[in-house]
C-alpha cells in the first residue's frame, strides 16, 4: 500500500503484491513481515520456514514521491521442521517473528524464530571474485608447488550481483513454551526473547546461555491464571522493557532493579467498565501486541476490539482509546464458537508517531490519526491489485438500514483477516 496526496487528505493506492494470488498453499502463508530501518528491505517470514527479502528499487530510493516498487533480493530457508523427542512434540518451522539490527557494515543482520530456536542471519552482496591465485587454478584445482615458477598478485574481477545468506548465530533449548516475542535492546548487544511464562535475555555473541529476567510460572501449573503474550525493550533506555500478559495488564520492568524483573516497576491496567462486563471480558482484554513509540513517551497496546495508546508517567488507565471493530461486540458469541476470538492482531506506529494502524477481518486494516481524531477503513483486497488503484474508505454497518456504500456485520468474512 502506498500513501499519496496533499495537505491532510492523504489517498492511499494499491502499490504492489507479492506472492500467489490465487492458489493458498499452506507453506507460503506468511507469518510475519518487518522493514529494516531505512525501509528500503522488506521481510517476510511464512509457514515453511522460509525468509524472502525483497528491496526497494534504486531510482525510487531518490525520487521519495514515486511509487517504491520492491523486488525479491534474497530467499533462504530460515528453520526446519523437528521433533522434540523428550517430549514427542513436532516443532513447526513456522517464522514467528523478524526483528532487524541495525546497519553498521555493508552486511545486513536480522534475527528470525520458530517457537523455540532464534537464529541470527548474516545478507551479505558479493560482486566481485578474486583471480590469479598462485596456488590454485581457475576451477579451483591445487597445483603442485614445485611448478610455480613466479608470483602473480591476485585481483578482484566484476561478477554478477550473488547475495548470500549465512547463520551467524543460532540460540537454541532455551525455551520450554512457544516463544511469541523477540525484541533487539537500544545497547545492539543483547535482546530478548519471551514464551507463555518466560523471558530471557541474550548477547548476540554468546549462544550456549542466557539469562532469566521474568519467570510466572508457578509451582503448582494449576494455579496458572495468566500467560506472557508480548515483551518489548524500550527504544532508548536499555534497562527497560516492557511485556503484557492475557489479563490485559502491562508490566515496565527496569533491569537495573534486580537480575530477576519479578517485581515491576510499573503496572498499566485499565479499570474494567462494569456495564460492558460478560462471559467474554477476559478472553477480549488479553492484549495481544505491544509497541513503543519511537519518541519513548508512550507505548500501545493491542486487545480483540481496540487500540490503546499509554503515557508510561500514568498507569491507572490510557491516555487514547480507539475502537477497532466495535460492532463485533455483539457477535462475540459466535466469534468464540468458531475460535476467531482468540485471533492475535499486532499494531504499529508511522514514523513521527502521529498514527497508527492495525488490522481487522475481512481484509480490513485501520489508522487512526492521533492528531485530527480521524480514522479510515480500508480493504487490502485481492480484486484491487491493479497499480495506483485507489483504495475506497469502508465502512461497516452495525445495525439498522444500511447504506450504499456500507458493508453489513453479518457479510463480513472472518477468514480474511490482516493480523
Amino acid at each position: 500500500m502506498a500513501g499519496a496526496g496533499g495537505g491532510n487528505d492523504i489517498q492511499w493506492c494499491f502499490s504492489q503484491v507479492k506472492g500467489a494470488v490465487d492458489d493458498d498453499v499452506a507453506e507460503d502463508i506468511i507469518s510475519t513481515v518487518e522493514f529494516n530501518h531505512s525501509g528500503e528491505l522488506l521481510a517476510t517470514g511464512d509457514k515453511g520456514g522460509r525468509v524472502v527479502i525483497f528491496q526497494q528499487e534504486q531510482e525510487n530510493k531518490i525520487q521519495s514521491h514515486s511509487r517504491g516498487e520492491y523486488n525479491v533480493y534474497s530467499t533462504f530457508q530460515s528453520h526446519e521442521p523437528e521433533f522434540d523427542y523428550l517430549k514427542s512434540l513436532e516443532i513447526e518451522e513456522k517464522i514467528n517473528k523478524i526483528r532487524w539490527l541495525p546497519q553498521k557494515n555493508a552486511a545486513q543482520f536480522l534475527l528470525s524464530t520458530n517457537d523455540k530456536t532464534i537464529k541470527l542471519w548474516k545478507i551479505s552482496e558479493r560482486d566481485k571474485r578474486p583471480e590469479g591465485y598462485n596456488l590454485k587454478e581457475e576451477d579451483g584445482r591445487y597445483r603442485d608447488p614445485t611448478t610455480v615458477t613466479t608470483l602473480r598478485v591476485p585481483v578482484f574481477r566484476p561478477m554478477d550481483l550473488m547475495v548470500e545468506a549465512s547463520p551467524r548465530r543460532i540460540f537454541a533449548n532455551a525455551h520450554t513454551y512457544h516463544i511469541n516475542s523477540i525484541s533487539i535492546n537500544s545497547d545492539y548487544e543483547t535482546y530478548l526473547s519471551a514464551d507463555d511464562l518466560r523471558i530471557n535475555l541474550w548477547h548476540l555473541e554468546i549462544t550456549d546461555r542466557s539469562f532469566n529476567i521474568v519467570d510466572i510460572k508457578p509451582a503448582n501449573m494449576e494455579e496458572l491464571t495468566e500467560v506472557i503474550t508480548a515483551a518489548e525493550f524500550h527504544p532508548n533506555s536499555c534497562n527497560t522493557f516492557v511485556y503484557s500478559s492475557s489479563k490485559g495488564t502491562i508490566r515496565l520492568c527496569d533491569m537495573r532493579a534486580s537480575a530477576l524483573c519479578d517485581r515491576h516497576s510499573k503496572l498499566f491496567e485499565e479499570p474494567e467498565d462494569p456495564s460492558n462486563r460478560s462471559f467474554f471480558s477476559e478472553i477480549i482484554s488479553s492484549i495481544s501486541d505491544v509497541k513503543f513509540s519511537h519518541s519513548g513517551r508512550y507505548m500501545m497496546t493491542r486487545d480483540y476490539l481496540s487500540v490503546k495508546i499509554w503515557d508510561l508517567n500514568m498507569e491507572n488507565r490510557p491516555v487514547e482509546t480507539y475502537q477497532v471493530h466495535e460492532y463485533l461486540r455483539s457477535k462475540l458469541c459466535s466469534l468464540y464458537e468458531n475460535d476467531c476470538i482468540f485471533d492475535k492482531f499486532e499494531c504499529c506506529w508511522n514514523g513521527s508517531d502521529s498514527v497508527v494502524m492495525t488490522g481487522s477481518y475481512n481484509n480490513f486494516f485501520r489508522m487512526f490519526d492521533r492528531n485530527t481524531k480521524r480514522d479510515i477503513t480500508l480493504e487490502a483486497s485481492r480484486e484491487n491489485n491493479k497499480p495506483r488503484t485507489v483504495l475506497k474508505p469502508r465502512k461497516v454497518c452495525a445495525s439498522g438500514k444500511r447504506k450504499k456504500d456500507e458493508i453489513s456485520v453479518d457479510s463480513l468474512d472472518f477468514n480474511k483477516k490482516i493480523l
